[in-house]
C-alpha cells in the first residue's frame, strides 16, 4: 500500500519517459482556451466569491488529477464526493505515479486538456517544483498552521502519517515504548515497511527511533543503534512487513506509517495501532495547483474542497491526519472515532529537512547492510 513505492533516493528524479509518453497518447490540444481570470485568480474572491468559483468549475465540467489512488488517503472516496457535490466530471490519471512523474507530466503534457489539474506532491519534490505551481489561499487559509504552507499559497500541506507501532494484540501487548519492543514477548515478531536505504516508511520508521530515543533528525545514529540492539535481542524481523504479511501472522509487530497500520486492521481484526505522543515523526504531502491547468477553475474548487472539514475528515478515516486537525479539534468538526483510530493527534510532529534526509542517506547507506543481514 505503499504510494506510489516512494523511493528516498528517488524523491527528485526519475526515469518515466514510458508513462509520459503513455499520457501524451491519451489527448491532444485542449479545444477550450483556458479561462484568464480563473487562471491568475489567488484566492475564491478573485472570482467573485465561491459562488462564481463554483459556476465557473461546473462550466468546465472536468479536473484531471494524477497520483491520487482509490485505496490511499481514502483519494477514491473523496474523489466521489466531488462528482456528487458538483457534478464535475474526475479524470483520475495514473494513480500510481510518483511525486517526479506529476512535474514530468504538467511538463510533457503542458497545453494538453488531459495535463494534471492539481498536484499531491511529496515535500522534497513540492519544494524543489515551485515554477510548476500557481498560487492559490483557500477560503480558511488562516486556519492552516503557518508552517504548513508556503507564504503565497504555492504548495500547502494537506495530510501526513505518523510513525506508530501496529501489534497483533492476540499475540503481544500494547508497547508504551520504543524500548518494550527489546523485552521477550517481542522475540522474533518486529518488523518494518521495506529497507530504509530504499524506502520511505522504512527510513521514517529509523528517523523516528532516533527521536524516541533521544536524538535529533540531524544524526540518524541512536535510531540505528536501536536497531541493532533489537537485532541482537533476536526480534527483529528483515522480513519487509506488508498488509499480507501482517494479514498471515508473520509480521505481529510493524513500525510504520499510522496510516497503513490502520489499514491492516481491515485484515486482521486483532491488530492495532498504537501512536506515542511525543517525538513524533511525520511527513505531509503537498496539494499544487499547475500553473498551466486545462480546467483552473475546478483546481481551484478542488482545494476549497480538499480543505473543507468534511475532505480533511476523509483523510482522518484512512488513518492520515490532516492538517487541520488542530483547528478541526479546537472547532469540535473533527471525527473523533476516526481520530482514537488513527492512535490521536501527536503536537509537534516533526519532519526531517532535505539536507537532514541526506545525511541520514549516507549515514544509512554505511551502516545498514550489517543489521538486514540474516
Amino acid at each position: 500500500m505503499m504510494k506510489r513505492n516512494l523511493l528516498i533516493k528517488a524523491l527528485a528524479v526519475t526515469t518515466c519517459s514510458a508513462i509520459g509518453l503513455t499520457l501524451a497518447a491519451c489527448g491532444g490540444s485542449s479545444s477550450n482556451a483556458a479561462d484568464t481570470k480563473a487562471a491568475t485568480a489567488t484566492s475564491a474572491k478573485d472570482l467573485g466569491g465561491m459562488t462564481a468559483l463554483v459556476k465557473a468549475a461546473k462550466a468546465e465540467g472536468t479536473i484531471t488529477l494524477i497520483a491520487c489512488p482509490d485505496d490511499w488517503a481514502n483519494w477514491g472516496n473523496i474523489i466521489k464526493l466531488f462528482e456528487s457535490k458538483y457534478g464535475i466530471k474526475v479524470n483520475s490519471t495514473n494513480p500510481e505515479a510518483s511525486s517526479a512523474e506529476e512535474i514530468k507530466a504538467a511538463k510533457d503534457l503542458k497545453g494538453q486538456k488531459n495535463a494534471p489539474d492539481v498536484f499531491d506532491l511529496g515535500s522534497s519534490v513540492a519544494t524543489t517544483n515551485t515554477s510548476y505551481y500557481a498560487p492559490y489561499k483557500v477560503s480558511n487559509w488562516s486556519q492552516i498552521p503557518t508552517a504548513n504552507k508556503e507564504t503565497t499559497g504555492l504548495y500547502v500541506n494537506d495530510y501526513t502519517g505518523v510513525i506508530s507501532i501496529g501489534y497483533d494484540s492476540s499475540k503481544v501487548s500494547a508497547p508504551k515504548s520504543l524500548n518494550d519492543l527489546l523485552k521477550s514477548q517481542y522475540k522474533g515478531k518486529v518488523a518494518i515497511n521495506g529497507d530504509p536505504t530504499q524506502a520511505g516508511a522504512a527510513f521514517a520508521a529509523v528517523g523516528w527511533a532516533t527521536l524516541q530515543e533521544g536524538g535529533s533528525l540531524n544524526d540518524f545514529s541512536k535510531g540505528i543503534n536501536f536497531f541493532k540492539k533489537l537485532k541482537a535481542a533476536g526480534n527483529f524481523l528483515t522480513v519487509g512487513a506488508t498488509s499480507s504479511t501482517i494479514a498471515s501472522g508473520e509480521t505481529p509487530v510493524v513500525i510504520d506509517w499510522n496510516y497503513l497500520n490502520v489499514a491492516a486492521a481491515k485484515q486482521n481484526s486483532n491488530y492495532k495501532t498504537v501512536v506515542f505522543k511525543k517525538n513524533a515523526y511525520g511527513a505531509y504531502y503537498n496539494q499544487a495547483i499547475n500553473k498551466n491547468a486545462p480546467h483552473p477553475a475546478a483546481a481551484r474548487l478542488w482545494e476549497e474542497f480538499v480543505y473543507s472539514s468534511q475532505v480533511q475528515n476523509q483523510f482522518l478515516k484512512s488513518g492520515a491526519l490532516p492538517v487541520l486537525a488542530k483547528s478541526m479539534e479546537k472547532d469540535k468538526t473533527i471525527d473523533a472515532s476516526a481520530l482514537s483510530k488513527a492512535g490521536g493527534l501527536p503536537d509537534p510532529i516533526n519532519l526531517a529537512s532535505n539536507k537532514q534526509t541526506d545525511a541520514a542517506n549516507t549515514l544509512l547507506s554505511q551502516q545498514w547492510s550489517a543489521i538486514a543481514a540474516s
